[in-house]
């Protein structure tokens, strides 16, 4: 069965420590088409819970997309990254990082980590929004991937 036929949400995770950065992100994802929801985890220890179901985020649905970026308390981004491209069952969820940094080795130690994407955060509201949904349409709405079936709830 396809994704259209389920016709289920979208799960963006969004490891973000900056609550303007996740609000204009909610604010940006408001106008994508896509039927989503976004979890929101403040650090990188939150980051780990949520994507291997440990504490209270026991339940978590497995992301479809996750937006990381890289200065967070308790656990960097390219920590989290190596963890999350280093375990068979999270290997294939597309990572975008999604950062202030504009530093080339930043983008090259995520691309050796196999992330999906670095995209530098803009700093024009108008930009910042256009971005998001310029990541959401390109992982989510336009491309032509089937997520391989969670192994923990299939």
């Amino acid at each position: 069965m396809s994704r259209d036929e389920e016709d289920r949400a979208w799960e963006i995770l969004m490891v973000e420590d900056n609550p303007v950065d996740v609000l204009v992100t909610r604010e940006a994802l408001k106008t994508v088409s896509t039927k989503h929801h976004l979890h929101v985890v403040e650090d990188g220890e939150q980051a780990c819970d949520f994507l291997f179901r440990r504490g209270r985020h026991s339940g978590a649905l497995q992301p479809d997309l996750i937006l990381l970026d890289l200065n967070l308390p308790k656990k960097t981004g390219k920590e989290i990254l190596s963890e999350i491209k280093g375990d068979p069952s999270l290997r294939h969820i597309p990572v975008v990082i999604f950062s202030t940094s504009e530093s080339p080795d930043d983008a090259a130690s995520c691309r050796e980590l196999h992330a999906d994407a670095f995209v530098t955060k803009p700093l024009d509201f108008g930009e910042f929004c256009s971005t998001v949904r310029a990541i959401v349409e390109c992982w989510i709405g336009v491309a032509a991937w089937e997520p391989v079936t969670d192994p923990i709830t299939h």
